[in-house]
């Protein structure tokens, strides 16, 4: 007996240690954490959980919904694809076809206008608002340096080298370790004060290192560019003239910093994700008007780096089958992957997947995609 009460006793005291030491070494947001994903049966973060985070609401304007295909839903699912988007929860699978909706599938209690988390699809959608604000002469180009905005970093980091994943900023991307800048990003309340403490420790340009810190930083350098949050700049950029059928949402850190989360965290649906496919699928032109200029998209869509050819601004970039392919991703699977020659937009939202294998650029479920999905075309002609 004395033994049990000396062991529930050394608990008690090793407990009441480790908080104390959370809160002297300011890790408290480690709480938020256990909060926000164990207490309601997560082991990491989620498609839900939005409803966990401050929000922002991005705004949509005039709903231009898509038109359906003259073959909507008639096409057969190969075994394989239903087995899959089952096993990996799978919420929604939308195929669009020459800018309609060929096919689309949605499981659980989800539906086209259920929102969920995009996770780091966000990274691209950042790299668009810069486009945007260069386009609209916010910004001077994509060699303006950061420190024209942020005077403490190197003049050598450039709005580009944010952009392609080459900055040299020492951000540790890790999103298994609580103590992570990632995770911290992620958690705690002030964004802001995190990414203003990083410094460039590598030559930018050189190489690519796929950071969160990247766009998290770019985020806030079109927020002092534009004058905007980033929300309110997607509204008016985008959500609204390319007539987005839902509101959608974008975490913030907290609602007294009110920084959006830019590296991940914009919950929408799959419907409004497409039309992002079909902006890039067409020069950066939506209804006749241009949103976007047609020579960043072009280099959106080009490889930054010599030695990387999987990366463009913000933007996937991948060989498949002999046909050029571009794509947003999330850490859980989510895609928007655009096959150009095919006129085909693959939007996957789901609980699992994105998995990369060690020597890999490319997740193995987005090869995977495509192929089931270019067995249903070609049984379709």
């Amino acid at each position: 007996m004395r033994g049990v009460k000396k062991g529930i006793f050394g608990t008690i005291i090793f407990l009441a240690l480790a908080v104390t030491l959370i809160f002297l070494f300011d890790f408290d947001y480690i709480f938020k954490g256990i909060r926000t994903t164990y207490l309601q049966g997560y082991t990491t973060a989620h498609i839900d959980d939005h409803v966990n985070f401050d929000t922002r609401t991005i705004e949509a304007g005039e709903p231009q919904p898509w038109p359906k295909h003259s073959d909507y839903n008639l096409a057969e699912i190969p075994q394989a694809l239903q087995k899959k988007n089952k096993a990996a929860g799978t919420v929604a699978f939308l195929i669009i076809k020459n800018d309609s909706i060929w096919y689309e599938n949605y499981a659980e209690d989800y539906g086209p206008h259920s929102l969920t988390n995009s996770f780091s699809m966000a990274k691209s959608v950042v790299a668009m608002l810069l486009g945007k604000a260069i386009f609209e002469g916010y910004i001077t180009d994509l060699d303006q340096p950061v420190a024209h905005y942020f005077p403490q970093f190197d003049e050598r980091l450039s709005l580009r080298h944010l952009a392609s994943m080459s900055s040299g900023l020492n951000w540790d991307e890790n999103y298994y370790n609580p103590f992570s800048m990632t995770v911290r990003a992620y958690l705690d309340d002030d964004i802001r004060e995190l990414i203003l403490d990083l410094e460039v420790v590598d030559q930018p340009g050189e190489e690519f290192e796929y950071l969160s810190g990247n766009s998290q930083l770019l985020a806030m350098v079109l927020e002092k560019a534009t004058g905007q949050s980033i929300s309110e700049y997607l509204s008016t950029g985008f959500w609204k003239p390319m007539g987005m059928e839902n509101n959608a949402l974008w975490q913030l850190d907290s609602e007294e910093s009110g920084m959006e989360k830019a590296y991940c965290c914009i919950a929408s649906n799959a419907r409004d994700f497409a039309r992002l496919g079909k902006l890039y699928k067409d020069h950066g032109k939506w209804n006749g008007r241009q949103l976007l200029d047609s020579a960043f998209i072009e280099a959106s869509k080009r490889p930054q780096l010599e030695d990387y050819p999987h990366y463009g601004l913000g933007i996937w970039l991948e060989k498949v089958k002999g046909r050029d392919v571009f794509y947003f991703r999330g850490i859980l699977g989510q895609y928007v992957i655009v096959l150009p020659q095919e006129e085909v937009i693959i939007v996957r939202l789901g609980h699992e997947g994105g998995k990369i294998p060690g020597d890999k650029e490319h997740p193995k479920d987005f090869y995977f995609y495509i192929e089931e999905v270019l067995k249903m075309l070609r049984k379709d002609d």
